[in-house]
């Protein structure tokens, strides 16, 4: 059966590189990081005079959704050509509202293709280590202004999308350590490719 994985989580949980590691343990897929279309909406930013900041106002209101939305499109017409399609994205707002989320499951349904959603479980230290060490400009905001930042990031799994009898549907990805990583690891590359 075709399949869409997303990755998800707050920033700098690891869905990068889990996203990249899962991505070349199952055979057969196709890997979309929405990290790619940074260039393009700083560019956004560079053209409409403001600053680069991915927490401001104007990303919010002219760049956001339009990222997640191209995303997905992307995805959808890959899977016309590939069964498996895996998107690296925190999905954040939508991986919580119900009504994109069956959305998004009617459109997988139209082209035979069903939704897994895997949930990176970092603790909040870990992340903020993380981050720092990564050294990109896109956290540049956010640790500066870390209380701010992290008092909008919600840390737990969204539970509500498990449905305890699908096997595949939502599952979590242990990411604190060298050791939950290798389980993880481990636990879901068959559950993915079955």
């Amino acid at each position: 059966m075709k399949k869409l994985i997303l990755v998800t989580s707050p920033p700098a949980c690891g869905k990068t590189f889990i996203s990249k590691e899962l991505a070349k343990a199952i055979h057969g897929i196709v890997y979309l990081d929405k990290d790619t279309l940074i260039k393009l909406s700083n560019q956004i930013f560079k053209v409409a005079g403001q600053e680069i900041n991915r927490s401001s106002a104007f990303f919010e209101e002219n760049i956001r959704d339009y990222e997640y939305e191209v995303i997905v499109d992307l995805a959808l017409e890959a899977l016309e050509y590939d069964d498996k399609v895996l998107i690296n994205a925190p999905f954040t707002r939508e991986i919580r509202d119900l009504a994109y989320i069956r959305a998004l499951k009617e459109k997988l349904a139209s082209k035979g293709a069903i939704l897994c959603i895997i949930w990176v479980e970092t603790s909040i230290e870990v992340c903020h280590q993380r981050m720092i060490e990564r050294n990109s400009s896109r956290d540049t905001w956010k640790l500066q202004h870390w209380d701010e930042y992290i008092k909008g990031c919600n840390f737990n799994p969204p539970l509500a999308l498990d449905d305890p009898y699908i096997k595949d549907d939502f599952l979590i990805f242990k990411n604190s350590s060298d050791a939950e990583f290798r389980q993880s690891l481990k636990d879901l590359v068959p559950i993915l490719e079955a």
